[in-house]
């Protein structure tokens, strides 16, 4: 039964792929949140290892079809603030996933890499290894890997950054007051130069957010995948990409 299973899914991919490149406009950004790896790995009998190493390697799977479509930024939720509180043996091992995942990403062809998060917290070795990553911001896609990563904590970062930044030039605090603007803390974010994230997709059939980029996903759209993350396949991809194209966008408007 598998091969004729295959076929179709084969023929379904082909048929959403005419629809994007017919008139389904494509999400210049999409964030995802990688979610479902240890549970897949419960669920076949795996090592919790197993499950990060196969969520690894979907990222570069999932990143190859992110170019195909022409998606310019990617980012991806590795590894949260929450996460570095899970057993000292469970963290030991993403920071060899995640480090080796990254220097793969790195190595892909137009691909360039940018770190966001909170690099203070990450673990030493983690942090030197992915620091060490060449990026190149000419690239034709630009991954950014959320490690260490809080969105309440980039806010208060970004807000601890632009009180720095305007009293070192001598501003007063209540000039910080009045002339304080959204598009000024944005300006101090970890995704600062970008635009917003326009589909965040998230695997697992969780359906929040985790606290994944709050600030500029005020105006994103969403689709939550039940698939866990290591059996997330390119049809889910396409159909996501496809759901997007098919809304109408207002912007609060």
């Amino acid at each position: 039964m598998a091969r004729p299973v295959n076929l179709l899914y084969r023929l379904y991919e082909r048929r959403l792929k005419r629809e994007l490149d017919k008139s389904v406009p494509v999400p210049r950004h999409v964030g995802v949140i990688t979610d479902g790896n240890r549970r897949w790995a419960k669920e076949f009998g795996a090592t919790t290892a197993d499950g990060h190493r196969a969520g690894a390697a979907k990222i570069v799977e999932f990143l190859g079809w992110c170019s195909e479509i022409d998606v310019e930024i990617v980012t991806l939720y590795v590894l949260s603030k929450e996460n570095l509180a899970r057993s000292a043996e469970e963290v030991s091992i993403l920071i060899e996933i995640i480090s080796d995942l990254v220097e793969k990403i790195a190595a892909l062809d137009g691909v360039g890499v940018q770190l966001v998060g909170d690099l203070d917290i990450v673990p030493a070795d983690l942090r030197s290894r992915l620091e060490a990553v060449t990026t190149d911001s000419d690239s034709p896609m630009r991954v950014n890997v959320a490690v260490g990563y809080g969105g309440r904590q980039e806010i208060v970062n970004a807000v601890r950054s632009l009180l720095r930044a305007r009293t070192d030039v001598g501003t007063d605090l209540e000039t910080i007051i009045s002339e304080l603007s959204p598009e000024q803390i944005g300006e101090h974010l970890y995704t600062k130069g970008q635009p917003d994230p326009d589909l965040i997709i998230r695997s697992s059939g969780e359906q929040r957010l985790s606290g994944f980029l709050m600030w500029q996903s005020a105006y994103s759209e969403f689709y939550f995948c039940e698939a866990y993350w290591p059996d997330f396949r390119r049809t889910d991809f396409l159909r996501a990409v496809r759901d997007y194209g098919l809304r109408q966008r207002r912007f609060g408007k």
